[in-house]
C-alpha cells in the first residue's frame, strides 16, 4: 500500500468535523512545495543566465528605475 493509500485510509476513519487542520495542512504543503518549484526555477535560470557576473551599481539601479534624486 503506498503511502497515499494510507492518508486517504486514515483521513477516511477521521470524522469530517476534524479535518479542518488536515486540509489546512495539506494546503500548506502544497504551497510550500509549488514555492520550492518556482524558486527552483530561478535559481536555474539564474545559473543558466549570461548576466549572472555582471556588477550593476546601486546608482545605475535607481537611475534606471528614474530615482534621479536618489543618485
Amino acid at each position: 500500500m503506498s503511502n497515499k493509500e494510507k492518508a486517504i485510509k486514515l483521513m477516511e476513519s477521521i470524522p469530517d468535523s476534524s479535518l479542518g487542520f488536515i486540509v489546512a495542512f495539506l494546503q500548506n504543503m502544497v504551497e510550500d512545495i509549488e514555492d520550492d518549484i518556482f524558486c527552483e526555477k530561478l535559481y536555474q535560470d539564474y545559473l543558466s543566465s549570461p548576466d549572472k557576473n555582471e556588477f550593476v551599481s546601486l546608482e545605475d539601479v535607481l537611475r534606471d528605475l528614474g530615482d534621479s534624486d536618489s543618485v
